[in-house]
C-alpha cells in the first residue's frame, strides 16, 4: 500500500511539518517572505522550517495559525510531532495527524482493543510484551497511545465506529483486574453518542476480519479519505481510494455480521463478572 507524498511514512517531525507549513502557506497564496513579515520572523528561518533543515519553535507554529486563521492546526501539529509523534515508529506518524483530523473512525480489531479504548493498565500490559523494550520505551509508548485519545475528549470529537471480535473480551491481556477495568471502560464508551460498540460473536463463523485489524478514517469533504491497516512489525498507512474502497467493504461485511450496539453492551458488561 503507499500514501501521498504529502504524508510519507519515511519523512521525519520536521520534514512533516515543513510540508504541512508549505502547503498552508501556498493556500494563503503568500512567499516565504511575505508569511515571515507577516508573523515577525526572519524569511531566512521559514525557509530553513520549509525545507526541513530546522525545527520550527512552537511559537511560531501558534503565529503562524493565528495570521492565516488556520485555528490552532500547527500547533496541534507541532505538539503531535513532537511529543506524541517523537516517540512512535516513522511509518505511523502519518496516521497521527489523519486520526486527528478525521470526522469519522470506523475500526475493525480481531484481537485486541482498539488503541483509542484502551486503559492505561491495559495497554501497558499489552506494550510490555514487545521483544527486548526497556522501560522507558514502555512509559513512552503508553504516554503517546494516551495522548492519541485525547481526540475523543475534544468539544466536537470524531464519530468513533468499533467493531471488536468477542474473543477480545475473554482474552487475558494483564491480570484479572486490568481485563475487568478495561471492560468496564469499553461498556462506558459504549454509552456515549459519538462512539459506537459492536462485538462480533464467535458463532457468525466469519473469517473476512481473521486477516488483521485496521481503521479506515473519513476525512473532511475535499480530502482523501485513508486508513491504517495491522502488521506483524510495522502497519501500513494507504489514501489510495482503491485500497480503502477495499477495506470499507471489508468493514461493512464484517460490521452486519456483529450483534447490535445494544446486545454488544449486554455482552460486555456480562464479561465483566468473568474478570472479577
Amino acid at each position: 500500500m503507499s500514501i501521498s507524498p504529502s504524508i510519507s511514512p519515511t519523512v521525519s517531525p520536521k520534514e512533516y511539518f515543513a510540508a504541512e507549513l508549505r502547503k498552508y502557506r501556498k493556500q494563503a497564496g503568500l512567499s516565504q517572505k511575505e508569511l515571515a513579515d507577516l508573523i515577525g520572523w526572519s524569511t531566512s528561518l521559514v525557509s530553513m522550517v520549509e525545507l526541513g533543515h530546522r525545527k520550527a519553535p512552537r511559537e511560531m507554529a501558534q503565529k503562524i495559525d493565528e495570521v492565516l486563521e488556520l485555528g490552532s492546526a500547527l500547533t496541534d501539529l507541532w505538539d503531535l510531532l513532537n511529543h506524541v509523534g517523537s516517540h512512535l515508529p516513522d511509518w505511523f506518524r502519518p496516521w497521527i495527524e489523519i486520526e486527528r483530523e478525521a470526522e469519522t473512525l470506523r475500526a475493525w480489531q480481531p484481537l485486541v482493543v482498539p488503541g483509542l479504548l484502551q486503559t492505561r493498565d491495559y495497554a501497558e500490559a499489552m506494550l510490555r510484551g514487545e521483544p527486548r523494550i526497556t522501560p522507558e520505551q514502555l512509559e513512552e509508548y503508553v504516554s503517546a497511545r494516551m495522548d492519541r485519545q485525547t481526540i475523543l475528549s475534544r468539544p466536537t470529537p470524531p464519530m468513533l465506529w468499533a467493531v471488536i471480535d468477542e474473543s477480545v473480551l475473554f482474552r487475558p491481556v494483564g491480570e484479572d483486574h486490568v481485563m475487568a477495568a478495561q471492560l468496564k471502560h469499553l461498556a462506558e464508551a459504549g454509552e456515549r453518542p459519538d462512539i459506537a460498540i459492536q462485538v462480533l460473536p464467535t458463532q457468525a463463523r466469519t473469517t473476512t476480519g481473521v486477516s488483521g485489524g485496521f481503521v479506515i478514517a473519513q476525512a473532511h469533504r475535499g480530502m482523501l479519505n485513508a486508513a491504517y491497516v495491522e502488521s506483524a512489525g510495522a502497519g501500513q498507512v494507504t489514501d489510495r481510494p482503491d485500497e480503502v474502497a477495499v477495506l470499507a467493504l471489508r468493514y461493512e461485511t464484517i460490521r452486519v455480521e456483529a450483534l447490535s450496539q445494544r446486545e454488544s453492551l449486554k455482552l460486555i458488561k456480562e464479561t465483566i463478572k468473568r474478570w472479577t
